[in-house]
């Protein structure tokens, strides 16, 4: 099938492209790009006026919950969240039931991603047997089933030997290493941010030294060995000063943040509503304004989703007992367009480049451009188009999100994955 996009404004950060242009899409390619390109027989015309034509989205941060958590979410409802959201690429994170921590298991992750995922679902593998952070896990052998990374996401590798082991061998593998950053020994058992709001509604909190102490710590590692490191879900305005400073001393470190991170405070918690509840936790206003001067000044590369799905026996609890995490892969380019191009924060070309070219270089996949020969995985957002987010239109098996019952402004429209159209109008095909 091919599909001819005529008249958008079409965006290719990597190749410094931004002009009004069609895109024609042929046998799962791209075709051509540029101005007024003939409609061949047969293909079908999309028009793109007044909207912008991206690659596809790359999350390089979900929570798919295969194995093990089906009840919340599953290869296909999440990829079906993916797609409503302009994504048509995401890694999975490990910390599944049991964890993705043997090649073995990534390989069958991945054969099944390949079947029931209507997205490119690539795989990551623990960096410690269990998560437990004891005992390595066949780095090598991981990489050759197919993983892209590894991490213990959810859990920091604490120990300093094994972490630095772990970084040379991801490194010899060619595998990124990716770190939840969290000194459990400081966060305890806290269950949102350490401040005066903590200390107002009565609940433990968790000290941003928790996550920039760690943040330090791999900097340092990733400096001594010249190796790569990824922080994942940035939170506060140290992390964001330490990872500046070792990007300009040539440390090899990339980091991301999430979009709740860059919008909401931790008085959004003044209510106890646990879709408020996540790890790292929402924090103050200086934070906020940090992350988003991070985002714009390439401190941090990336926009991940950390869509973490948890039912509604998981959230629907005290605080105190709630599972940590919300839902993302829905809402990320609305948020990220009210909070950071409608504010004057970016321009869309570089909000472009932190949803697809920048993690999709980063992850190395063949992702995030409008080249000529490359995937036909687009991405299509009406700039000005609005939706009242709730919980009957969410595809997501989970509804905890923060966001629900918010106005959205920003949608993707339609979206070819592999040059098919699985969404139309805004609709899931």
């Amino acid at each position: 099938m091919k599909y001819l996009i005529k008249n958008g404004r079409c965006i290719d950060p990597a190749n410094k492209f931004d002009a009004v242009a069609d895109l024609l899409l042929s046998d799962g390619k791209i075709e051509n790009i540029g101005k007024k390109i003939p409609s061949p027989k047969g293909a079908q015309t999309v028009d793109a006026q007044g909207m912008i034509v991206a690659p596809g989205f790359v999350d390089m941060h979900v929570h798919l919950r295969t194995p093990g958590r089906e009840d919340v979410e599953t290869l296909e409802s999440g990829s079906r969240a993916a797609l409503k959201g302009g994504y048509t690429s995401v890694l999975m994170m490990p910390n599944t039931d049991p964890a993705v921590d043997t090649p073995e298991m990534a390989c069958g992750l991945k054969e099944q991603a390949h079947k029931e995922s209507a997205v490119h679902a690539y795989v990551s593998g623990a960096v410690t047997k269990g998560r437990q952070g004891a005992q390595l896990t066949d780095i090598a052998g991981l990489k050759a089933a197919g993983a892209l990374a590894v991490t213990d996401d959810g859990c920091c590798v604490a120990d300093d030997g094994i972490f630095r082991k772990a970084l040379r061998e991801s490194a010899r593998a060619g595998l990124l290493l990716i770190d939840h950053c969290e000194d459990a020994k400081i966060s305890g058992k806290g269950v949102m941010n350490e401040s005066f709001m903590s200390t107002k509604l009565g609940m433990r909190g968790m000290p941003r030294q928790a996550e920039y102490d760690m943040v330090r710590r791999d900097i340092e590692y990733a400096r001594g060995l010249d190796a790569p490191v990824h922080i994942a879900h940035v939170s506060c305005k140290e992390s964001c000063d330490l990872i500046r400073k070792a990007k300009k001393a040539g440390v090899r470190v990339t980091a991301e943040a999430a979009p709740h991170h860059f919008t909401l405070t931790d008085e959004a918690c003044a209510n106890y509503d646990t879709r408020t509840k996540m790890n790292p936790p929402l924090r103050a206003d200086y934070d906020v304004k940090a992350v988003k001067e991070a985002l714009a000044d390439g401190t941090l590369d990336a926009i991940a989703t950390d869509h973490a799905p948890h039912g509604l026996h998981d959230k629907y609890v005290e605080f105190d007992a709630a599972s940590f995490g919300v839902i993302g892969l829905e809402t990320a380019l609305s948020i990220s367009v009210m909070e950071l191009v409608n504010k004057g924060v970016l321009d869309w070309p570089r909000l472009i480049e932190l949803l697809s070219s920048a993690p999709a270089k980063i992850l190395g996949i063949p992702a995030g451009t409008l080249s000529k020969g490359a995937p036909a995985d687009v991405t299509v957002l009406d700039p000005k188009a609005e939706l009242m987010y709730t919980a009957e239109n969410v595809a997501s098996r989970s509804k905890n999100s923060p966001f629900i019952d918010w106005k959205l402004t920003g949608l993707a429209m339609e979206v070819f994955v592999s040059g098919k159209r699985l969404v139309s109008g805004g609709q899931l095909v």
